[in-house]
């Protein structure tokens, strides 16, 4: 697992964010059978940073935190595309999340997964991910639960390999995905994390809009670059 101390520097934005982990990615450039994907929305201009310098392929990964009502920053788990479901029994039980509670956040958050899956592929195909390297990218990393729920989607494609790449992360879930992929990426781990957003100086709101603006442009790179 790579990672360093935090020094508390702030990264400007995604963008800077995303280019902190080419450096410790390069081993993987310009390989044909690596893929990015990028959690949405906020991991895409991370991750079309690293695809982009890396000249690999780009994709995203669908996956929805399942948050607490009332609390829904703080996760219970997530849900990911393929049927995934990871649940945080420690965070249900401690905030008394009842069944009825429990399934209509799941019934929502589903929703809201079709409904990007339609809008961000606009009829592009996933990737095949059998026998590849896949890189897993966020622009941070709180709890876990819904990286967690990335992996366990990922693998049900039997790639080759799962890296997972954030810029900044709290320990505790990264020392569990070490024991979950073949290689941990974060270059900033804080002792106390407080959130991801207060790692970044400029952490505004990704919207679908932008979402599919870098998907548009990192696929017509690699379309380009088969001609």
């Amino acid at each position: 697992m790579t990672m360093s101390a935090s020094n508390e520097t702030l990264y400007a934005d995604r963008i800077v964010a995303g280019q902190s982990l080419v450096t410790l990615l390069l081993h993987y450039a310009h390989q044909p059978s690596v893929v990015v994907l990028a959690l949405p929305r906020g991991g895409v201009p991370v991750a079309y940073e690293v695809a982009t310098a890396l000249n690999v392929r780009l994709d995203v990964m669908l996956v929805r935190k399942l948050g607490v009502p009332s609390h829904e920053e703080y996760a219970m788990g997530a849900i990911a595309s393929g049927g995934v479901k990871i649940l945080n029994e420690g965070a249900l039980h401690a905030y008394e999340v009842g069944a009825s509670q429990l399934q209509e956040v799941l019934d929502r958050e589903a929703g809201e997964l079709q409904r990007r899956e339609q809008v961000y592929r606009v009829g592009r195909a996933p990737l095949q991910l059998k026998d590849q390297t896949v890189i897993l990218i966020d622009d941070g990393m709180a709890t876990g639960a819904t990286m967690m729920a990335a992996v366990h989607a990922v693998r049900t494609y039997s790639p080759a390999r799962i890296v997972v790449a954030v810029p900044v992360a709290a320990l505790e879930p990264l020392e569990v995905l070490r024991g979950e992929v073949n290689e941990v990426i974060c270059p900033m781990v804080p002792q106390w994390l407080i959130s991801v957003g207060y790692w970044y100086q400029n952490f505004p709101q990704v919207s679908d809009q932008d979402v599919i603006a870098l998907l548009k442009r990192a696929w017509m790179r690699e379309a380009q670059a088969t001609l």
